[in-house]
């Protein structure tokens, strides 16, 4: 029975390396189209791995406003900007649209890391005979840099960013917990809501795996090394893959309650049911064991009064490394059984914090067109997966209900149960 109290969807802005926008998103994911390619925004000829998601038609003055902010936004604080503003379209909701009390923010961030080449004139002034002088560094940055450079680097600023643009002027928070950062931003916009805070909210995740910095910091210890056919190198629960496919962008939810929705004629895209999440602290000291994603679906399960059998299809974490693909993929069955899933990751790569709304997206897109969405590149089933891929086309005739979820190595998993709109 539906209260006026329900969460809504009634808005989505995706930034994705197969489209920016709902429909552009939406048909690449349904025509099978990868958005994995070389990396050209930068020198990768020196990369063992020269390929990801990378988003190659984005120009970030269409969507930034006022023009100047730009100096002090990164590249994923852009992203998870323009994801808002096209949320917003999506939601029917123009500027002052919504009381700026009962109006506010939620956005999952990963650590942004810093730009080279704003440190680089400082760090060769600090050089002298091929060594490092930290006090011709210290007057060196405050010369050079820019008085607000760290404004481009604090995970906070997307949130911020998008609240004053918007004059949202409610709860506002920014969560940074890995990949599962976006999930976890709107299981609380959704809280916010219920707990009678606000009317519409704002949720969203923006991550960009890609950046120089980034890369030589996390490795290519855990990627996919398939330079011959990268388009094919994400390939989760795959018996043949061999790592995951970096990639870059954002996505963001606009939640209303269903009696705001209703009550200025907004379109309901889907209805958030339940929400979940769980931790294994001894995952760093001991490995995953996948024992927070087990009860993280079994409470959302539980939350949303679902049974195995009412759940249409799972969206998976499906990150396409060996290992933690086999854990979730054991955690999927051992809880959901043979219900079909489907791994989003497949077609634009690992958007980091931005990954789990953009998938949570593919599942609200899907339910509305009446599908679940294949996932790409899966040929030979990985029998220590037991579960049920989406592949080869897309799957008709399923419920209208689905269970996304995001699982990270340190531990924390989250689940989100959603429907369509009735």
């Amino acid at each position: 029975m539906s209260s006026d109290r329900d969460i809504v969807f009634t808005g989505i802005g995706i930034v994705c390396p197969i489209g920016i926008g709902c429909d552009s998103f939406w048909n690449a994911l349904a025509a099978g189209r990868s958005g994995i390619r070389l990396i050209d925004s930068f020198d990768s000829s020196a990369l063992s791995v020269p390929f990801g998601g990378q988003i190659s038609n984005f120009d970030p003055k269409l969507y930034v406003r006022p023009r100047k902010s730009l100096k002090v936004m990164s590249r994923e604080i852009q992203f998870g900007f323009a994801a808002a503003d096209l949320a917003m379209i999506d939601a029917s909701l123009p500027f002052g649209a919504v009381d700026p009390d009962r109006f506010g923010v939620v956005f999952g961030n990963d650590m942004i890391y810093g730009d080279l080449e704003d440190l680089e004139s400082t760090y060769r002034r600090a050089c002298r005979n091929q060594s490092f002088d930290f006090p011709l560094w210290a007057g060196a940055i405050h010369e050079e840099l820019h008085p607000l450079w760290l404004l481009k680097h604090l995970p906070n600023m997307t949130a911020s960013h998008i609240a004053i643009a918007h004059d949202a002027r409610g709860p506002n928070n920014s969560i940074v917990l890995g990949d599962v950062s976006g999930l976890l931003a709107v299981a609380e916009a959704a809280s916010v809501i219920e707990r009678g805070w606000a009317d519409v909210m704002l949720a969203g995740g923006t991550g960009c795996r890609l950046h120089p910095t980034a890369l030589v910091a996390r490795g290519n210890a855990l990627l996919s090394h398939r330079t011959d056919d990268f388009r094919r190198a994400s390939r989760p629960f795959d018996r043949d893959r061999d790592g995951l496919v970096n990639g870059e962008g954002a996505g963001v939810i606009v939640l209303e309650s269903r009696g705001h929705a209703q009550r200025r004629g907004a379109r309901i895209r889907g209805r958030l049911l339940a929400t979940a999440s769980r931790c294994e602290p001894l995952a760093r000291r001991n490995g995953l064991s996948g024992s927070s994603l087990r009860l993280a679906i079994r409470c959302v399960l539980d939350k949303a009064r679902l049974t195995q059998g009412d759940v249409g299809h799972v969206n998976a974490h499906g990150v396409s490394t060996i290992d933690i693909d086999r854990i979730e993929a054991v955690a999927i069955a051992a809880e959901l059984g043979d219900t079909p899933v489907t791994a989003p990751k497949s077609a634009f790569g690992h958007l980091g914090a931005g990954g789990g709304v953009v998938e949570l997206a593919a599942s609200i897109l899907g339910m509305e067109a009446g599908v679940v969405p294949m996932t790409l590149n899966y040929e030979t089933p990985d029998p220590l997966c037991p579960i049920n891929v989406v592949h080869g086309e897309a799957l008709a005739g399923r419920p209208g209900t689905a269970i996304a979820v995001n699982v990270c190595s340190t531990g924390q998993a989250a689940a989100i149960a959603i429907a369509t709109a009735d």
